[in-house]
């Protein structure tokens, strides 16, 4: 399965706006992504309601996942890694504008 770590930059973490483009970068993709906390259980990365209520923290270390499986016939595996990294960067900030 294709993961990602990445590190939540958003002052106030993932909530409102944060939360907002990064469910909007997810659903881009047209990938069902997940996130987690360490040792938690994902949630769909899709759902800007099941992100806000992870509470994901400002500095918060957090994976990014894309299951083989769900992949549809037009998506590659290269495609989900890259796609992942990317929202990475979305969550570090640097896309975030």
């Amino acid at each position: 399965m294709p993961e990602q770590k990445a590190f939540v930059a958003a002052e106030i973490g993932l909530h409102a706006r944060a939360a907002a483009v990064f469910v909007r970068a997810v659903t881009d993709t047209g990938l069902p992504v997940t996130i987690r906390k360490p040792n938690g259980l994902p949630v769909d990365a899709r759902s800007l309601l099941e992100v806000m209520t992870e509470d994901f923290e400002h500095g918060c270390e957090v994976f990014l996942a894309v299951a083989p499986d769900a992949l549809s016939g037009d998506q590659s595996l290269p495609e989900a890694e890259s796609a992942l990294m990317a929202l990475s960067a979305v969550l570090a900030g640097t896309q975030a504008h």
